[in-house]
Formats: C-alpha cells, structure tokens, sequence
C-alpha cells in the first residue's frame, strides 16, 4: 500500500503540474512585513478575526523577538501555549494543557515525520530560525489535520519551496542572534533566485551552538534539595555525589545544544498554479538534564540525544478558476529520521530510527454568495523502529487515511461554519522472537469527528461565535505498545494494547471585538472526554526507575484566553499602547483526580511605545503556582519575570534591516514550567540579555 500511495502522489504532482499560481497570491512572501491578518493553515484561508476557535500568528519583528532555538520556547508566550521544557534542546509546544500525541507539529502544512510526539526528551525536527510566519491554531479547527490535532496544530511556514517570483535577481535575508544565558549563538540565510521563466531556485541554511543553560540558582527546589543532604549523611552509593547534587546552582548540567539545517528548493510558478520540490537535512545533538539524585535507588542518567532527519516535500497547485472549483492543491512529504541516545561513556544505548510519509489533496471550492469550503484526503504511513537493550517499544508500524471537509456560509451579519473528518487508523506491532514482552499484533480504528460553529457581528467591529465539536482520537503506537525502560525520560513505559477510541465533546465560545484604540479577543472552552488516555506515575519503581502506566479514564477539561491591545495616546511620531494577556486551564479525570502536567494561570502585561525607527517594551509575567496534581506529582510555586525590548529599524519600517535588544528575566529569578517533566529538575533560563539583526533584500 505504501509504494501505491507514493507512486500515486508523484502522478497527482505530474497531473497537475502543467499550469502550475504561487500559494496565496495575496501573500508577498518578500516584502510583506506583517501577515498576521490571513490564516492560510487549512483548506480555506481566512482572516484571523474570522477563525471561529483560538488562533495565533507569530510573523515580522513579533517573530524575531520571541525566536529560540526550539518551537516549544520560541512560543511559548503566546496565549494558551506553553512548553514541556525538557532542557533547551527539547521544547514543544503544549496548547491548552495538551501535548504529546495531541499536538501535531507541521512544517508547510505537513506533519514533522520524526518521533517527538513520543516523548517529551524527543526534539521536534522542526526549525524556527528558518520560519516566515508560524501560526497556532487551537481547537475543532484544527481537526483537518487529522485525529492527533485534538488539542491543536502548529504550523511552522518557511517557504523552502518558493511561492513566489523575486522582484530582484537574487532575494537574501539573514538572520543573527546572541543570547547571554548559554552563550547562544546562532545564524540563518536564505536565498531565493529567479531562474527566468517562472522558475526559482532557493537555498537556506541555520547553525545554532549553545553552552549550558544559565539558571537563576539552585537546580534542585528546596524540599529536593534537603531530601539530598539528608541522603548524604546516611550510607548511600559512592558513586552518586548526592551533596554535590544540593549544590547544583547557576548552570544546568548537561544541557548545551548544536543544531545546523541545510536544505534548497526549486519551484516553477505562473499565472495559473505552481509545482516544486525541496531537499532538507536537520542536524540536532542536545543533551538531556539529569534528574539529579536525591535519594538512594534512584538512578541518574545524562544522555546525550543526537538527531538527524533527511526531507523530501513536494506541492503542486493549480488555479482553475471554476464556477465552483478555485483551486487543486497537492502536498507530499518523505521523512527518513534517526536518532541516538549517547550515554557518558559514548556508548550508543538506544537507537530510534523512523521513515514516514504523508500526503494531502486539497480541493478549494470558489466563492458563490457567501458560501466558499474546500475538501481533501489526507494519508499517514510511518515505520519506527527502537533499537537497543533499553528499547521499550516494539518495531511498529502506523497506516492512517482521512477525509475532511470544512464548509462556511456568510448569510449577512452571520456566518456558519461546519467541518466533517472520517480518519481509518491501523496500528500494527511486531516485535522480534527475542522480545515476548511486547504485544504482537495489529488494532484498527475508525474515527468520526464533526464541528458546527456560528458568529454574528452584533455591533460594529464586535463579533461573537460558538462552536461546538465532537472528535475522536485513535491511540497511538506508543501508547499502545510501550513496555520498558526508557532513559531518556528516567521512567518505566507501559503502554495498554486495549485501549479504546479516545473521544471528546467540546464547546468553545469565542468573543472579538475592535475599534480606533484598541484590539479583544476571548476564547472560552470546556471538553468532555470519554476514554482519555493519560499517562500516570503507578508508584512502582521498575528496573530502578519509575514506573509510568497508561491508562484511560473520562475526564472534563476547561479554560480560556484572553488577549487586550489598548492605545493609550499617540504623541507626535509615537503610539503609546497597553497590553495584556491570560490564560487558564482546569483538567480533572474521574477517580484519579487532577491531571498531570498542567499548567496554572498566567497573567502577563505589558506597555510599548512604536514609532517608525524604534519599538520600546516592557513587561510583566505572573505564573501562578500549580497545587492541582496528580498522584506522585509535585507541587510546582509560581514566578514573576520582568522582561524589556528594544527594536531599531534604521531605515524605517519598510526596508530590510532591523535590530532587537531584549533582556528577559531581568530579575535572575527561579522559574518552573509545571508542564514539564524536568520541573524538578531542569528550571528555565535566568537572567537572558539577547540580541537579535535580520536582514532582508
């Protein structure tokens, strides 16, 4: 089935290559520098004040202040997102309380094909440096990307197959940047060239290289700390400093990271569609902060993770021009991934090697009336394989089709907006002879999801919306078929061969409202879950580690978001405004309490003064302190940063060049993301000056 699909996608490329326009004609991939108001993720682009659940875009100087390394940190303060944090090198993105599984990543709109949706120690082959634009979707809009979108979907756009023709003979931008806390230093190009023809040739590339994180003290919260000298002072295992593990402050062992990408792209593009093709390699190594010992029978492991991935896309687009066909899109994508986990010794314990394919066919009605939509099928396949004494999952395999359509109608002041996903879901696990622990066999699923959404404009510039959805996930291989020790994590994995379709009923009621001076948007939500799959520590300690079950029980999960743009005056060349932002989530599972990984509320605001050269900021964050917990989790105390900017544009805000001064953590504080699996462990960054030149011509 997989060489058919394959086979079949190359043919769908060549069949509508012909009259290949560049995505999103409205959209000057060079010399646009704010792209916030179009939502092209999805079958059907609209304006962000039209999605009708939670979205964000990051673009423009937005984008290159909050650049990191990692996805997960270069997002993690947009509003309900925040990060698993596990170390600098594996960040990603946790939206609305949910990761993992529920979370797809996408680069072009096509998923990551690497496994970092398996653990959280696992670095998403994704890299920020490189993007355009990234935007956030939260909620049943993101259900066209399939069953793992539950939670939401985030989509890193970079252009590395060009959508458009330069205006110049060669395009250049760059990218540079420094932060103090692990002497990071990083670099990004690219270059777009216009062959002649229509035809245009890019190339990019990134290196980033960092130290060990700087830390704003102690590495180890105070309860852990004392349980470690008291452990000290009994016999104990001589190899294990549990004094010296007290004493850990100011830098975070073994979390330095080095990353470069190279990839290069073709496209030929005309008046009446596109086609082109891009070859990427991503190169990660990153180590993976210990769980520093604090008591006897506790083991402490500092591996090294090494990662590497060669990417094969592919879109072709056709502009029709139809009475009621707009467009055919085709999107494919090859990932061959590898990853290693090094031990101190430099000894290869696990190897995790992953090949996988997805593939999209889109097709975007044209607007009659007020009624526009678009439909597709989408397909999954990838084969993982875990290698080594510590695999603890067996070599599997995942085969997913699905077929989506979302359709919208504007009937005056109102507008409707329904969507329909049937995802086939085939898991299949087969271990060697030598490996009777692991289930060998196959599950199949099918998944029906469905949403129905309303907003009317019930005064100018106020708009309100509801949607509601009920969605359906299939289990994922690992939670499945896990069963042994991983290191990487410091857990014992045991997944459940049973388990049974996870399902969920949500309602999200979304508020937006504008004017001459200012900017609202409130996003409220509750889901009802039956069959949630969560992982949960059983309190068994297996093969020296702890043992980590999954399990499915109901669960109720609700929150919201919200976001305030208030300009306050506007002084000559000047505009003074005021912003805030908030988020909250509340999850509970029936008979086993508080979900694990949650993250408290958090406030933050700010207050920035813009004019055509300079961008002043400063900013206030609260994170409140996390006492809803699961079982044999830990209570996680709240911080307060203090953050400031500076950005200089010296030819204005239309040309290329411009400059970003940030300090964040301005105070050195401590700071824990209690959706981390390292909280204990691993604080975030301490005081960071950074700086920040990109360029564009």
């Amino acid at each position: 089935m997989r060489t058919f699909i394959s086979v079949s996608s190359v043919l769908a490329l060549i069949a509508v290559a012909a009259p290949a326009a560049a995505q999103g004609a409205q959209d000057d991939a060079f010399h646009t520098h704010d792209e916030r108001d179009i939502v092209v993720t999805g079958a059907v682009q609209v304006s962000r004040k039209d999605v009708l659940s939670g979205v964000a875009v990051l673009s423009g100087e937005e984008l290159t202040g909050a650049l990191r390394t990692s996805i997960g940190d270069t997002l993690a303060r947009t509003p309900g997102v925040t990060a698993t944090s596990f170390g600098p090198g594996a960040s990603r993105p946790v939206l609305r309380g949910l990761q993992g599984e529920r979370v797809r990543l996408l680069t072009n709109g096509i998923g990551s094909i690497d496994v970092s949706n398996t653990s959280a120690d696992h670095a998403p082959a994704v890299n920020p440096l490189l993007a355009h634009k990234i935007e956030v979707l939260r909620g049943p809009q993101s259900l066209q990307y399939g069953s793992a979108a539950i939670g939401g979907v985030v989509n890193v756009i970079d252009h590395r197959i060009p959508v458009e023709v330069p205006d110049e003979p060669i395009h250049l931008a760059a990218l540079a940047s420094y932060g103090s806390a692990a002497d990071e230093r990083s670099l990004a190009g690219s270059a777009d060239v216009g062959l002649g023809g229509g035809w245009v040739l890019h190339a990019d590339g990134s290196y980033a290289r960092t130290h060990d994180l700087r830390i704003g003290g102690y590495a180890l919260p105070p309860a852990l700390r004392a349980e470690a000298l008291a452990t000290s002072l009994l016999p104990h295992d001589p190899e294990i400093d549990f004094a010296g593990n007290a004493a850990v402050k100011d830098r975070l062992p073994n979390s330095a990271v080095r990353t470069w990408s190279a990839g290069t792209g073709l496209a030929y593009l005309n008046d009446g569609g596109s086609i082109g093709v891009a070859y990427s390699h991503f190169d990660s190594r990153y180590g993976v902060p210990p769980r520093l010992a604090t008591q006897d029978g506790h083991e402490q492991e500092e591996p090294v993770l090494h990662l590497k991935q060669d990417r094969l896309d592919a879109r072709a687009e056709v502009i029709t021009g139809g009475d009621w066909l707009d467009k055919i899109a085709v999107r494919y994508a090859y990932g061959d991934y590898t990853h290693a986990e090094i031990e101190p010794s430099g000894v290869i314990g696990t190897r995790f090697l992953s090949t996988g394919q997805e593939g999209r066919l889109e097709l975007t009605q044209a607007a009659n009336g007020g009624w526009k939509g678009g439909s597709g099928v989408q397909f999954v396949l990838r084969d993982f394989n875990v290698i080594g004494d510590e695999a603890y999952l067996p070599r599997n395999a995942t085969s997913q089709i699905g077929f989506f359509t979302v359709q919208q109608l504007e009937l005056g002041l109102v507008k409707l907006e329904a969507g329909l996903r049937y995802e086939q879901t085939r898991q299949t696990a087969k271990p060697d002879a030598a490996q009777p622990q692991f289930f060998n066999g196959q599950r199949s699923f099918d998944a029906l999801s469905a949403s129905f959404g309303g907003a009317m404009d019930v005064a100018p510039g106020w708009k309100v919306g509801i949607n509601l959805s009920q969605a359906e996930r299939a289990p994922s291989a690992e939670e499945l078929f896990a069963n042994g020790p991983h290191h990487g994590t410091e857990s014992y994995e045991v997944g459940n061969p049973l388990l049974r379709m996870e399902r969920a009923k949500s309602a999200e009621l979304v508020v937006r409202g504008s004017g001459d001076v200012f900017d609202l948007e409130l996003s409220a939500y509750h889901s009802w879950f039956d069959n949630f799959i969560y992982e949960a520590r059983s309190g068994a300690i297996v093969d020296g580690l702890p043992e980590y079950r999954i399990s499915q029980a109901n669960a109720r999960l609700y929150g919201f978001e919200a976001q305030l743009d208030v300009t306050l005056v506007r002084p000559g060349i000047w505009t003074i405004k005021a912003d805030a932002l908030a988020d909250y989530v509340h999850a509970t599972i029936t008979g086993a309490g508080p979900a694990p990984r949650i993250p408290p509320l958090r406030v933050l605001g700010g207050l920035s003064a813009h004019s055509p050269k300079w961008d002043l900021r400063a900013e206030v964050e609260r994170v409140t302190g996390q006492n809803r917990v699961a079982a044999f989790e830990t209570a996680t105390p709240g911080y307060t940063m203090v953050n400031a900017q500076v950005a200089f544009r010296p030819w204005g805000k239309e040309r290329p060049l411009s400059f970003v001064l940030s300090a964040n953590n301005l105070f050195d504080v401590t700071a824990r993301r209690h959706a981390s699996f390292l909280k204990d462990y691993a604080p975030l960054a301490g005081r960071d000056i950074r700086i920040t030149a990109r360029l564009e011509i």
